[in-house]
This record gives C-alpha cells, sequence and structure tokens, in this order.
C-alpha cells in the first residue's frame, strides 16, 4: 500500500527544509512575522522573487515567495485583489509571503494582512535594509547546515548499526539502534506475520486520516480502515503488502502509509525467506528512509540467508570458482545464465564506499554479490533486473553477459563508469547496438587493431588516455576527470601517441579508424 501524492498536490523541491522560525531567528536579516499561523512545524525548502499577479504558474511548492509589491494596483485595497492573490499562492503550495518596505511600498498593505490571515499563509515583513538576495542566501546557509547536520546523522547511524551488527545479539542490537535512530519503533516480522522481535515505542498517534493510501480497495474501504486500525496493526498489514506472493507475483520491496500522523515504512529483507522490517517514526524523512535501508541490509544477512537455498548456492559457487572451475559451470548455482556488471562511485566528493553503503547499493540493484574496491563498488547483477539510476552514485553498467564474458562486461562497465565521471551522469549504460565495425570479420579487425596501435601497445596508460579521449570526443578536461589526472598529463599522452603513431589526430578519419581499432582491442 505504498502512499501516492494527490493529483492536485504541489510537489515541493527536492532540498532539505528549513524552519521558518530559523529563518525569523537571523538576526542579520530582522524579519518579522505579521500575518498567518505561527506554526513551529512550516518549513521553506526555496526561496523565489516575482512580482507578477498571479505567481501560480511559477512556484514548485514550499517556497518563500518575497516581493515588493510592484505588481498591486492602487485601488487593490478595496476589491477582492488581495484573497485573488494569496489564494494563488496557497493554492500553489506556497509556504510563505516575504513583503519587501522598499521600494515601493512603505508599509505592508492591511488588505495583504487580512487576506493572509483569513488564509492561513504567514507573512513576513522584510525591512528596508535587507535584501531579497540576502533572504536568499541564508535560506541556502541554513539548507547547506541542514543538509550536513542530516549527512553526519546518516553516517553516525550506518556505523553504530554495523556495530550492533557485531554484537553477540545482532538482531535485538539492531532494532534498538534503529528505534533510537528515528525516535520509534522497530520491528521484525517473520515468514507468517509473527512478530519476532521489537525495539523502541509507537510515536504518539493524532487524529486518524481520513485516506491512508491509494492503492487500498476504494475510498470508503480506506476512510473505514484508517478509523479502526491503531498503528501497530496497519504495520503489521503493511508488512505483508512486500511479503512475498509465490505464485501471485512479484511484490514491492518496500512500501509506506500513515496512521494517526504515525509515519509507517515497511521493508522486505533480502533473505527470500519471508521476513520483514516494520517501522513506525513521527516524521519520513529522507536520512530516515536511508538509515532504514541501512538496517534491512544487515538484518537481510542476519536472518539466515547464508541457510537458506539460494545463500547455500552462492556460497558453493564461490568455493567452486576459487578451486578453479569455469564460471559457465557455476552460473547456474547464481541463479541465471546473463549478468550484467555495475561500476558505481560516490557522486561529487563523497566519501570512499565502504561495506554497508556497498551492501545497500546492491541490495537496491537487487543482488547480494558485491565488491568494494578502494574507491569503485562493483556489483553483478541478475540480467532479468534493470539497475537505475541510485541517488548519490554514479554508475556504469555493462551489456547483458554470459559467464564467458563475465571479464569483458566488467571493463564494460569500468568504460562506462569512467564516462560517466567525466559527463556528470547519473548512470551510463555500455552500447551494445550492431555497429559499422561489425561487418568486418573478428579475425581481420583483431589482426588490424594490433597492427595499427603496435607503437603505443606497450603502454597501457597511452592507449587507455586515447580511447577515454576520443570516446570524449577530444575534451581534455572531461577525459582529466575520467583517468583521475591533470589535463596537462592528457595533452602530454596525446601528443605522445599522435608522435608514436605518426598520425594527425586532428583528422577525423584517423580518429575513426583507431576509435574502431582501440574497441577491437
Amino acid at each position: 500500500m505504498p502512499e501516492s501524492p494527490s493529483p492536485s498536490a504541489p510537489a515541493v523541491p527536492p532540498t532539505p527544509p528549513v524552519p521558518l522560525s530559523a529563518l525569523l531567528a537571523r538576526e542579520d536579516l530582522a524579519l518579522r512575522l505579521i500575518a498567518g499561523p505561527a506554526e513551529p512545524d512550516t518549513v521553506i525548502h526555496w526561496a523565489h522573487t516575482s512580482e507578477m499577479a498571479d505567481p501560480y504558474p511559477y512556484l514548485l511548492g514550499g517556497e518563500l515567495l518575497l516581493s515588493a509589491g510592484v505588481h498591486i494596483p492602487e485601488a487593490a485595497g478595496s476589491g477582492t485583489y488581495f484573497d485573488d492573490y494569496v489564494s494563488r499562492i496557497v493554492a500553489a503550495g506556497g509556504a510563505a509571503l516575504g513583503f519587501g518596505l522598499a521600494p515601493v511600498h512603505d508599509t505592508v498593505p492591511r488588505a495583504l494582512v487580512a487576506a493572509c490571515d483569513a488564509f492561513g499563509l504567514p507573512l513576513l515583513e522584510v525591512p528596508p535594509q535587507t535584501t531579497f538576495s540576502g533572504v536568499a542566501r541564508a535560506v541556502w546557509q541554513l539548507m547547506a547546515q541542514a543538509r550536513l547536520a542530516e549527512l553526519r546523522r546518516v553516517t553516525e547511524a550506518q556505523q553504530s548499526l554495523a556495530a550492533a551488527a557485531a554484537r553477540p545479539d545482532p538482531v535485538p542490537a539492531v532494532l534498538r539502534q534503529l528505534a533510537q535512530r528515528v525516535g520509534g519503533r522497530a520491528v521484525l516480522y517473520g515468514p507468517e506475520g509473527t512478530e519476532l522481535a521489537h525495539a523502541g515505542r509507537l510515536p504518539p498517534s493524532g487524529p486518524q486520516e481520513a485516506a491512508r493510501s491509494a492503492n487500498r480497495a476504494g475510498p470508503a474501504d480506506a476512510a473505514h480502515r484508517a478509523d479502526t486500525l491503531s498503528p501497530a496493526e496497519a504495520l503489521a498489514e503493511l508488512a505483508g503488502v512486500v511479503r512475498p506472493r509465490g505464485a501471485q507475483g512479484p511484490a514491492p520491496s518496500s512500501a509506506t502509509d500513515t496512521v494517526g500522523g504515525v509515519h509507517l515504512a515497511a521493508y522486505a529483507l533480502g533473505s527470500g525467506q519471508g521476513f520483514v522490517l516494520g517501522v513506525a517514526a513521527p516524521s519520513r524523512d529522507p536520512g530516515d528512509h536511508t538509515i532504514a535501508s541501512v538496517a534491512s541490509v544487515l538484518l537481510s544477512l542476519l536472518t539466515g540467508e547464508h541457510q537458506s537455498g539460494s545463500g547455500a548456492a552462492r556460497s558453493a559457487a564461490l568455493v567452486r570458482l576459487l578451486l578453479g572451475a569455469a564460471p559457465r559451470t557455476v552460473a547456474p548455482l547464481l541463479g541465471g545464465e546473463r549478468w550484467v556488471v555495475v561500476h558505481a562511485r560516490p557522486a561529487g566528493d563523497g566519501p570512499a564506499p565502504d561495506a554497508v553503503s556497498a551492501s545497500a547499493l546492491a541490495a537496491t540493484l537487487g543482488s547480494a554479490l558485491v565488491d568494494v574496491g578502494d574507491d569503485v563498488v562493483r556489483v553483478l547483477v541478475p540480467g532479468d533486473r534493470e539497475p537505475t539510476a541510485q541517488p548519490g552514485w554514479i554508475c556504469g553498467v555493462s551489456a547483458p553477459a554470459g559467464p564467458h564474458a563475465w571479464a569483458a562486461a566488467d571493463t564494460q562497465a569500468a568504460r562506462a563508469l569512467a564516462r560517466a565521471r567525466a559527463t556528470r551522469t547519473p548512470l551510463i549504460r555500455h552500447g551494445d547496438r550492431p555497429a559499422l565495425a561489425d561487418l568486418v570479420p573478428p579475425a581481420d579487425a583483431e589482426a588490424h587493431a594490433q597492427a595499427l596501435l603496435a607503437p603505443v601497445a606497450g603502454t597501457p596508460a597511452l592507449t587507455e588516455t586515447l580511447r577515454t579521449w576520443l570516446s570524449l570526443h577530444g575534451s581534455w578536461d572531461r577525459t582529466a576527470v575520467a583517468l583521475s589526472v591533470h589535463r596537462n598529463t592528457v595533452r602530454q599522452r596525446i601528443a605522445r601517441c599522435s608522435a608514436l603513431l605518426g598520425a594527425d589526430l586532428d583528422d577525423p578519419d584517423v580518429r575513426m579508424e583507431l576509435w574502431f581499432a582501440l574497441r577491437d582491442d
């Protein structure tokens, strides 16, 4: 029963919210709340300046709208202008209105104050010495502080959950840590829906909501359930939504719901045995979801996957590979004949991947076959799954390959990741469509490639730099990013390639021939 937003509900920007109270507390801004509710939980997602009489088309929702009142006609106070203006802001999901006292108006119009009180929109008075850009900058600063605090909170939670998983009583310890981190209750349900272990307390319930989920049998049924189910009962029911259904088809890996103001979430554990993690919390923040996802990965390992049929088969396959068996002979034990290799690195300047974050990524991609390197995570994903972009990661995906081509697929994923990093693209797939090169017999193409590239073949750094540079259309900067070297190093290597090959690399025909050769090298 995953929740779906109402079609008419505005979608707020994907940014960390800023409490309106924190903005009002900034002494350097000297903002003053003069109308509307003083709710402590009012938050701002954005700051936007507009002098349009109808700002609705330009708002995403959650904004602090800033205006100096340039759009206000002289006779506005005697009609419905301000009611219409404020109602449109509210309809668009605007969080608050900031009205500047300069240079058009000396005071905030009384009719605007009355309209904001009537429609429940917080109205801030912006003094003449405070610029709108200064208000927007303050919002960004508070957002950055919130993001840093959230990242620190998630990191500390990951470390504490990993430490809890190493205790002699790992399952209760992980549940206790999770409940503490989200400020609510964590429950482990068994395959039959039995509550096996729990920790923490349910948050206090408010009035029951009229409609709980878009995936219920119908509106009447939803309202009835909302009135009759407690948060604890609803959480147990939600766990059944993600539990494996057998012949009935695949179940979602997670689901959310809200009952009485308590936010509920259920996560199917990767053991495949029907274990489910349930979480009840007073809020539903992105950080809470990340923390719960890490806990679900750890609990997947702790609920006995290594004792299940799939876990035992995987262990047997790895042992046979170590003892010299060919990949094609162990592929059936791993669960499929066709696989996709994914290479991933944290986006931006994120920390180096660790075992917990790598396991969480692999679980999201639908695989438990993961390898963590110094700066790259490699995941072997069943070919029937379609890897998608993951928040916080940059990924390169190979073409589907059988066991005989796993090594080649690994190379494809590495090159796709390099290209994704250079172009700042969240995910790039290796292209496997037929090309002109396919018209040349493979043996002839390979012989030609070896002869053409012989002068540089003995220096892998040169061939890889040439391949990357050509793939990025001769961009020095993007090639430097992809190879993690200085742009001057790229220039020097390309000049060396040109000299050794005796070729003009500015000639498109030369570039094309070299590219075909490098593809077959």
